[in-house]
């Protein structure tokens, strides 16, 4: 295992209902770009969304992005696809990029590796078979990455992708406002920006921060010239 695991482990290991990664974001953003998603060079950030698709919430997340032409890259949970495949495909239609989050959304410190690599294959084959796309990036739940994520990305042939930015728009308390200032927290130049399109596994209603702030986070990054889109090898 290299050392970048390694570090990811060790750091990740503190978190546990969030990502250590993301709360030491100054330190890790020079440790550990690539698993944090600081890679896109000073005038891109990527923008992605976790826990869909959500036939009450995805749909409208798709306008906004589409009336600001804006592509994004969505974490999708292979429970929910299967539930919502013609909406799994019209988000990849749309020509945004598919990611997995997992079949199930639970915390990988309680998991084994075994179960961890199952629940990787199950869902990279739901959304492989549903959008006819090779599934390359894996982001897991809560952030949190442990022996067992390394494991089953590496057994399923899966790059592990977190963030720099949150929005923490899983919160009963978030707002749009709460949402753009948590975004901007730190510069998200050259970073990814987490977001969620549903709130299957968050406070429920609290998906309506989300759609209230990402206009705003949207215009924000254009008037500071700032280029948007998926997560990127660039």
């Amino acid at each position: 295992m290299n050392k970048i695991a390694m570090s990811a482990i060790s750091i990740a290991t503190v978190g546990h209902s969030a990502s250590a990664l993301s709360w030491f974001f100054p330190l890790t953003k020079k440790i550990l770009p690539t698993i944090t998603g600081y890679n896109h060079g000073q005038r891109y950030t990527a923008i992605s969304f976790d826990d869909g698709p959500d036939p009450s919430y995805t749909p409208l997340i798709l306008e906004i992005l589409a009336n600001s032409n804006t592509k994004a890259t969505f974490f999708m949970l292979g429970q929910m696809v299967e539930k919502y495949k013609s909406l799994t495909k019209e988000v990849a239609d749309e020509g945004h990029a598919i990611a997995l989050h997992g079949y199930e959304h639970r915390n990988h410190l309680f998991r084994s590796a075994k179960t961890i690599a199952f629940d990787l294959r199950r869902g990279k084959e739901v959304v492989e078979e549903t959008t006819e796309r090779k599934i390359e990036l894996y982001r897991p739940p809560y952030g949190v990455i442990s022996g067992g994520t390394i494991y089953g990305c590496h057994k399923n042939d899966l790059k592990v992708i977190t963030w720099t930015n949150w929005g923490r728009d899983w919160r009963a308390v978030a707002t749009a406002q709460t949402v753009v200032d948590d975004v901007f927290r730190y510069d998200p130049r050259g970073g990814t920006i987490l977001l969620h399109d549903s709130d299957c596994t968050s406070a429920p209603g609290s998906i309506n921060s989300t759609i209230g702030a990402l206009p705003l986070i949207i215009d924000r990054l254009r008037d500071e010239s700032i280029e948007i889109g998926p997560i990127t090898s660039r």
